[in-house]
């Protein structure tokens, strides 16, 4: 049995993984707008949420999340201060926070990524992992989406092209 070395180089830069990540938010953001304006906030599947509840959800967890690890502030998740009534306030919202997350991750240091955080008060793991799991919460919650638009006999965007 032979073994490799330790890798000293990392495997993507702090860069990179904001990129991948505003990547996917952008295909989420195409996803909310190929949604009818009525059943973005009222169809469902099989008792799951609508795509509007959803995106709130999103909303509300990556941007204050972010936030609270640049302040140390374990505040519990809450997602009632934002009630859309159109899908042009869940875009409006959505781009805004795109900047609140470009503005916070930035200042996460390489050292911190590896720190334990008690997120929302309620998830104690490194900050990458927390990170990671924004980015998986919004890919299963597109795939419902997607699965809604297919429903409703609308072409989804194509799942690869991120910008």
């Amino acid at each position: 049995m032979t073994t490799t070395a330790t890798a000293t180089k990392q495997f993507m830069s702090t860069d990179q993984l904001l990129e991948h990540w505003q990547g996917h938010r952008n295909l989420t953001r195409r996803v909310i707008e190929a949604f009818p304006e009525k059943e973005l906030f009222e169809f469902s599947v099989g008792g799951m949420r609508p795509f509007a509840k959803l995106a709130v959800e999103l909303i509300s967890i990556a941007g204050p999340a972010l936030k609270g690890i640049i302040n140390e502030n374990m505040e519990a998740y809450n997602e009632e201060g934002f009630n859309p009534k159109t899908k042009e306030e869940i875009l409006k919202k959505w781009d805004e926070e795109t900047e609140v997350i470009n503005h916070y991750f930035n200042q996460i240091s390489e050292e911190r990524f590896q720190e334990t955080f008690n997120l929302f008060g309620q998830y104690e793991f490194p900050v990458y992992q927390n990170i990671l799991y924004f980015v998986d919460n919004e890919i299963h919650h597109r795939g419902q989406g997607y699965a809604y638009l297919r429903a409703l006999g609308i072409e989804p965007p194509f799942f690869w092209e991120r910008f």
